[in-house]
Protein backbone atom coordinates (compact mmCIF):
# COMPACT_ATOMS: atom_id res chain seq x y z
CA UNK A 1 0.00 0.00 0.00
CA UNK A 2 1.53 3.37 -0.99
CA UNK A 3 2.07 5.99 1.68
CA UNK A 4 -0.59 8.57 2.31
CA UNK A 5 1.47 11.11 0.43
CA UNK A 6 3.33 9.99 -2.68
CA UNK A 7 7.06 10.12 -1.94
CA UNK A 8 9.13 12.46 -4.02
CA UNK A 9 11.65 10.50 -6.06
CA UNK A 10 15.07 11.47 -7.30
CA UNK A 11 17.21 14.55 -6.88
CA UNK A 12 14.90 16.67 -9.01
CA UNK A 13 12.20 16.10 -6.45
CA UNK A 14 14.66 17.25 -3.80
CA UNK A 15 15.53 20.46 -5.62
CA UNK A 16 12.11 21.08 -7.15
CA UNK A 17 9.40 19.96 -4.70
CA UNK A 18 5.99 18.82 -5.86
CA UNK A 19 4.65 22.37 -5.74
CA UNK A 20 5.47 22.51 -9.44
CA UNK A 21 3.01 20.23 -11.18
CA UNK A 22 4.18 17.94 -13.94
CA UNK A 23 3.42 19.13 -17.41
CA UNK A 24 1.22 16.81 -19.46
CA UNK A 25 2.28 16.66 -23.08
CA UNK A 26 -0.17 15.64 -25.77
CA UNK A 27 1.51 13.69 -28.53
CA UNK A 28 0.17 14.68 -31.93
CA UNK A 29 1.17 13.71 -35.45
CA UNK A 30 3.19 16.94 -35.54
CA UNK A 31 5.19 15.72 -32.54
CA UNK A 32 5.89 12.44 -34.32
CA UNK A 33 7.00 14.13 -37.54
CA UNK A 34 9.35 16.53 -35.73
CA UNK A 35 12.14 14.12 -34.86
CA UNK A 36 13.90 16.56 -32.56
CA UNK A 37 10.77 17.15 -30.47
CA UNK A 38 9.98 13.43 -30.41
CA UNK A 39 13.48 12.51 -29.20
CA UNK A 40 13.44 15.25 -26.55
CA UNK A 41 10.10 14.00 -25.30
CA UNK A 42 11.29 10.38 -25.17
CA UNK A 43 14.46 11.46 -23.35
CA UNK A 44 12.38 13.30 -20.77
CA UNK A 45 10.11 10.31 -20.23
CA UNK A 46 13.11 7.99 -19.81
CA UNK A 47 14.49 9.90 -16.85
CA UNK A 48 12.88 7.49 -14.38
CA UNK A 49 14.72 4.59 -15.98
CA UNK A 50 17.98 6.50 -16.44
CA UNK A 51 18.30 7.15 -12.71
CA UNK A 52 16.61 3.98 -11.54
CA UNK A 53 19.20 3.03 -8.89
CA UNK A 54 19.27 6.46 -7.28
CA UNK A 55 15.49 6.73 -7.36
CA UNK A 56 15.07 3.23 -5.92
CA UNK A 57 17.45 4.05 -3.07
CA UNK A 58 15.60 7.27 -2.34
CA UNK A 59 12.23 5.53 -2.57
CA UNK A 60 13.27 2.77 -0.16
CA UNK A 61 14.74 5.33 2.25
CA UNK A 62 11.52 7.38 2.25
CA UNK A 63 9.36 4.34 2.94
CA UNK A 64 11.78 3.24 5.69
CA UNK A 65 11.68 6.73 7.25
CA UNK A 66 7.92 6.71 7.11
CA UNK A 67 7.82 3.38 8.93
CA UNK A 68 10.29 4.58 11.57
CA UNK A 69 8.24 7.68 12.29
CA UNK A 70 5.06 5.58 12.54
CA UNK A 71 6.77 3.02 14.85
CA UNK A 72 5.01 0.28 12.91
CA UNK A 73 6.00 -3.06 11.56
CA UNK A 74 8.59 -2.70 8.86
CA UNK A 75 7.24 -3.79 5.52
CA UNK A 76 8.78 -0.78 3.87
CA UNK A 77 10.96 -2.77 1.45
CA UNK A 78 7.98 -4.65 0.04
CA UNK A 79 5.85 -1.52 -0.14
CA UNK A 80 8.58 0.59 -1.71
CA UNK A 81 9.33 -2.09 -4.31
CA UNK A 82 5.63 -2.43 -5.16
CA UNK A 83 5.26 1.34 -5.38
CA UNK A 84 8.37 1.74 -7.53
CA UNK A 85 7.34 -1.16 -9.78
CA UNK A 86 4.02 0.58 -10.43
CA UNK A 87 5.96 3.75 -11.35
CA UNK A 88 8.21 1.82 -13.73
CA UNK A 89 5.28 0.04 -15.39
CA UNK A 90 3.40 3.33 -15.81
CA UNK A 91 6.44 4.88 -17.48
CA UNK A 92 7.06 1.88 -19.70
CA UNK A 93 3.44 1.73 -20.75
CA UNK A 94 3.22 5.46 -21.54
CA UNK A 95 6.44 5.45 -23.55
CA UNK A 96 5.55 2.29 -25.45
CA UNK A 97 2.12 3.67 -26.36
CA UNK A 98 3.70 6.96 -27.47
CA UNK A 99 6.36 5.23 -29.60
CA UNK A 100 3.83 2.87 -31.19
CA UNK A 101 1.51 5.80 -31.91
CA UNK A 102 4.36 7.66 -33.63
CA UNK A 103 5.43 4.53 -35.52
CA UNK A 104 1.88 4.29 -36.86
CA UNK A 105 1.75 8.01 -37.75
CA UNK A 106 5.11 7.94 -39.54
CA UNK A 107 4.31 4.67 -41.35
CA UNK A 108 1.01 6.10 -42.57
CA UNK A 109 2.74 9.31 -43.71
CA UNK A 110 5.39 7.28 -45.50
CA UNK A 111 2.78 5.25 -47.38
CA UNK A 112 0.97 8.43 -48.43
CA UNK A 113 4.24 9.90 -49.72
CA UNK A 114 5.07 6.70 -51.61
CA UNK A 115 1.64 6.73 -53.25
CA UNK A 116 2.05 10.41 -54.16
CA UNK A 117 5.49 9.68 -55.62
CA UNK A 118 4.15 6.74 -57.66
CA UNK A 119 1.37 8.97 -58.99
CA UNK A 120 3.89 11.68 -59.89
CA UNK A 121 6.19 9.19 -61.57
CA UNK A 122 3.33 7.70 -63.57
CA UNK A 123 2.30 11.19 -64.67
CA UNK A 124 5.79 12.04 -65.94
CA UNK A 125 5.92 9.49 -68.71
CA UNK A 126 9.04 8.38 -70.54
CA UNK A 127 9.23 10.49 -73.68
CA UNK A 128 9.88 14.17 -73.77
CA UNK A 129 10.30 14.72 -70.01
CA UNK A 130 10.89 18.33 -69.29
CA UNK A 131 13.61 19.50 -66.95
CA UNK A 132 10.93 20.79 -64.61
CA UNK A 133 9.33 17.35 -64.31
CA UNK A 134 12.70 15.70 -63.64
CA UNK A 135 13.38 18.32 -60.95
CA UNK A 136 10.00 17.56 -59.35
CA UNK A 137 10.84 13.85 -59.36
CA UNK A 138 14.24 14.45 -57.70
CA UNK A 139 12.59 16.65 -55.10
CA UNK A 140 10.00 13.97 -54.32
CA UNK A 141 12.77 11.34 -54.07
CA UNK A 142 14.60 13.54 -51.55
CA UNK A 143 11.41 13.98 -49.50
CA UNK A 144 10.79 10.23 -49.65
CA UNK A 145 14.35 9.54 -48.51
CA UNK A 146 14.02 11.97 -45.59
CA UNK A 147 10.76 10.29 -44.57
CA UNK A 148 12.43 6.88 -44.76
CA UNK A 149 15.22 8.06 -42.44
CA UNK A 150 12.64 9.45 -39.99
CA UNK A 151 10.66 6.22 -40.14
CA UNK A 152 13.77 4.15 -39.37
CA UNK A 153 14.71 6.36 -36.44
CA UNK A 154 11.22 6.18 -34.93
CA UNK A 155 11.18 2.39 -35.39
CA UNK A 156 14.62 2.17 -33.74
CA UNK A 157 13.13 3.73 -30.61
CA UNK A 158 11.23 0.47 -30.02
CA UNK A 159 14.56 -1.37 -29.80
CA UNK A 160 16.05 1.32 -27.60
CA UNK A 161 12.99 1.15 -25.35
CA UNK A 162 13.46 -2.59 -24.97
CA UNK A 163 17.10 -2.09 -23.93
CA UNK A 164 16.15 0.68 -21.47
CA UNK A 165 13.50 -1.57 -19.90
CA UNK A 166 15.94 -4.48 -19.55
CA UNK A 167 18.52 -2.24 -17.87
CA UNK A 168 15.95 -0.69 -15.53
CA UNK A 169 14.52 -4.10 -14.69
CA UNK A 170 17.95 -5.48 -13.83
CA UNK A 171 18.60 -2.51 -11.53
CA UNK A 172 15.16 -2.94 -9.98
CA UNK A 173 15.77 -6.64 -9.34
CA UNK A 174 19.14 -5.91 -7.74
CA UNK A 175 17.39 -3.81 -5.06
CA UNK A 176 14.09 -5.71 -4.88
CA UNK A 177 15.31 -9.31 -5.10
CA UNK A 178 12.22 -10.88 -3.57
CA UNK A 179 9.57 -8.71 -5.15
CA UNK A 180 7.09 -10.16 -7.58
CA UNK A 181 3.87 -8.38 -8.59
CA UNK A 182 0.66 -9.99 -7.36
CA UNK A 183 -0.98 -12.43 -9.73
CA UNK A 184 -4.21 -10.41 -9.47
CA UNK A 185 -2.61 -7.42 -11.20
CA UNK A 186 -2.64 -8.68 -14.79
CA UNK A 187 -1.01 -5.62 -16.33
CA UNK A 188 1.87 -5.58 -13.85
CA UNK A 189 2.29 -9.32 -14.38
CA UNK A 190 2.35 -8.88 -18.16
CA UNK A 191 5.14 -6.30 -17.91
CA UNK A 192 6.94 -8.47 -15.33
CA UNK A 193 6.84 -11.52 -17.60
CA UNK A 194 7.97 -9.45 -20.57
CA UNK A 195 10.86 -8.03 -18.53
CA UNK A 196 11.86 -11.53 -17.36
CA UNK A 197 11.96 -12.71 -20.96
CA UNK A 198 13.93 -9.56 -22.00
CA UNK A 199 11.25 -8.16 -24.29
Amino acid sequence: MPPSRTPELGSQAFYFPSSTASQVVRVTPTTCHNLSTFKDLIREYRRLDDAVTMRLNRNIAQFRDRDRSAHGASSSADESCAYFWSQLVAGWKARTEMIKYCVNVVDTGMEEKREAFATLKDGLGKDGESEEKRRAERKEKAVLYAEEVKKNQIHNELSVERIVRIRAFEAFQSRCKYFEPPKTDSEARRWWDAALSNQ
